[in-house]
């Protein structure tokens, strides 16, 4: 058994797609819309084989702002400390937010944390 996909809730499936691909080399694929339920998303797939499914709804509007019960974020692995430390200067210098790192955590990883566009928590490891 594998986990398939994560999906995740946008306000602008353009500019989160655009995120994955330009940072994290997402392949995107094409876009699925259905008309009767107002519902579009995009798969997007990762060199490992991961996916995430960005969706988008004009009726969904709550956005959860601080740390709460449910998953909380999306994990990279990039291969080697310098990696890290590479593409986590990559997006802080082009404006997202870092929260932490790049750091050693407690328990042996090598870390940083920053937000995507839609203030996502996103966690660049080794």
């Amino acid at each position: 058994m594998k986990i398939d996909h994560v999906a995740c809730w946008t306000e602008d499936i353009h500019r989160l797609v655009d995120f994955y691909k330009y940072y994290f080399s997402a392949e995107v694929k094409p876009e699925y819309h259905n008309p009767v339920k107002n519902f579009t998303s995009r798969f997007l797939v990762f060199p490992d084989g991961g996916r995430l499914e960005v969706m988008h709804d004009p009726e969904i509007t709550h956005k959860v702002e601080a740390p709460h019960i449910g998953f909380i974020h999306l994990a990279f692995s990039v291969g080697s400390l310098e990696a890290v430390n590479r593409l986590t200067g990559r997006l802080k210098q082009d404006g997202y937010p870092l929260l932490d790192g790049p750091r050693r955590t407690g328990d042996g990883y090598y870390e940083s944390v920053l937000l995507d566009p839609d203030g996502n928590r996103i966690e660049i490891t080794l």
